[in-house]
């Protein structure tokens, strides 16, 4: 991307891992962010559900971004699991209402889903085209493409990504992961087959980018294009960090181990093999599609703390 000025972007849940990623990154290439969350200042903050000052961002953005909702990370209460579906289809409906309302809207929405839709899909590969799966996950997922499908914006492309596990020392799962490699108890979940969908974290922005800057719309996978299974990617994270073999841990442990965490076993029992179909037909490429060159080059940037 050059420094030429390109007009505003609107992010939504932009203070998190990946938000903050995707701020720094469009800054770079001569966009201004408006950043809309809950601890943002005047009007910029919002509750993630109700309308207010922050839709004037909305008027005539080059694209507004939505990365709104509650982290999954957590144990699966009743209060827990409302929360985590309304803050994603509370936050589309609100957004969706805001573009509905503009003179000049954004011409692109991109909203952020999951893989996780897919469930625990086993050796299949999951292209957009692969059904949801069962279970808890697929079922906010579900909830989440629904709300962002029923929002009538006649003016604005919508796109919704689908996004695997995005790789950062900065945030997401990763910096769990690394602790207990360093803690000399980094060997696989449970059986180890199961599929992790990764993604380097300027890749993911330049979905992002592709999102915006091209006729891209609908449902898009965003994962690299080869995953791997959890023990081999603890395999290359143990590699990277320089420590030797770990035992695997037992399913019933790694459930024990959930529980005094505050999280849920499935979170790292589970997973699916996702395939980028459309980003490939639409001629994407990838800079990051080995798992070890981009946990290399992620651990050759400065640590997060020295940004």
């Amino acid at each position: 991307m050059n420094t030429k000025r390109h007009g505003h972007i609107v992010l939504f849940g932009g203070t998190g891992f990946l938000g903050q990623r995707l701020r720094r990154f469009f800054a770079g290439g001569g966009y201004e962010v408006v950043v809309i969350s809950r601890g943002g200042e005047g009007r910029r903050r919002w509750d993630g559900k109700t309308q207010g000052a922050w839709a004037g961002y909305l008027e005539g953005a080059a694209a507004a971004i939505n990365l709104a909702g509650k982290h999954v990370n957590c144990r699966y209460t009743r209060a827990a699991l409302a929360e985590i579906d309304e803050s994603r289809t509370d936050s589309v409906a609100a957004v969706g209402e805001a573009i509905r309302r503009c003179a000049s809207p954004p011409p692109v929405w991109v909203q952020a889903g999951s893989l996780a839709i897919y469930g625990d899909a086993g050796e299949a590969w999951c292209d957009e085209s692969h059904p949801a799966g069962k279970g808890i996950p697929p079922r906010t997922c579900l909830k989440w493409e629904a709300a962002f499908a029923e929002e009538a914006v006649p003016q604005t492309r919508k796109v919704m990504l689908r996004i695997g596990f995005v790789l950062g020392r900065d945030g997401g799962a990763l910096g769990t992961l690394e602790k207990r490699v360093r803690a000399y108890l980094g060997g696989a979940a449970g059986s180890g087959r199961q599929y992790i969908s990764w993604l380097h974290p300027d890749d993911f922005c330049r979905i992002v980018q592709h999102a915006i800057d091209t006729p891209a719309a609908g449902i898009y996978n965003a994962c690299a294009p080869e995953p791997v299974t959890n023990a081999e990617f603890m395999r290359l994270l143990r590699a990277q960090l320089g420590k030797p073999w770990s035992p695997p841990v037992p399913g019933i442990l790694a459930r024990i181990g959930a529980f005094f965490m505050r999280t849920e076993a499935v979170l790292a029992l589970t997973g699916r093999r996702g395939a980028p179909k459309r980003l490939w037909d639409d001629g994407f490429r990838f800079e990051y599609s080995d798992c070890a060159e981009a946990l290399a080059a992620i651990y050759a940037e400065p640590p997060p703390n020295d940004e």
